[in-house]
């Protein structure tokens, strides 16, 4: 038996119509996030790009998801997100390993780390937007 086994962390995957799981090229910057809306556009505002990055640093940009929501799960570590309301105003949150924060949809969102941490994401990717913090 082959073994099909892959490090989410460097292979993301999309989750698509017909319950389809489809692992993904590894995340080579801020341009792979335009190719894969490209590749999956088909499956609309229904499809899921989970992805597992360690971040050693605060984020340099914000970013929003205009069709769905985005499930953060912090794995290791600790993260302050950080959630821009429709009034401006910023929802800070801090998740520890095992907490999880929901970023809904057209909140524009960014992090912080003070030490290295891991975090799952599960997002409705179609149309995200990023703008330097």
């Amino acid at each position: 038996m082959k073994d099909d086994t892959f490090d989410l962390s460097n292979t993301p995957v999309h989750l698509g119509l017909g319950a389809t799981v489809v692992p993904l090229e590894p995340f080579d910057g801020m341009e792979w996030y335009e190719r894969y809306g490209e590749r999956f556009a088909s499956d609309g505002v229904e499809g899921r790009l989970v992805s597992m990055h360690t971040f050693a640093k605060p984020w340099a940009t914000w970013e929003m998801h205009p069709h769905g929501d985005e499930l953060v799960l912090c794995v290791t570590g600790r993260i302050v997100l950080h959630q821009e309301q429709a009034d401006g105003t910023i929802r800070r949150a801090e998740l520890t390993a095992g907490q999880a924060i929901i970023n809904p949809p057209g909140i524009w969102h960014t992090a912080d780390v003070d030490e290295p941490a891991t975090a799952l994401f599960i997002t409705a990717g179609l149309g995200t937007q990023i703008r330097q913090r």
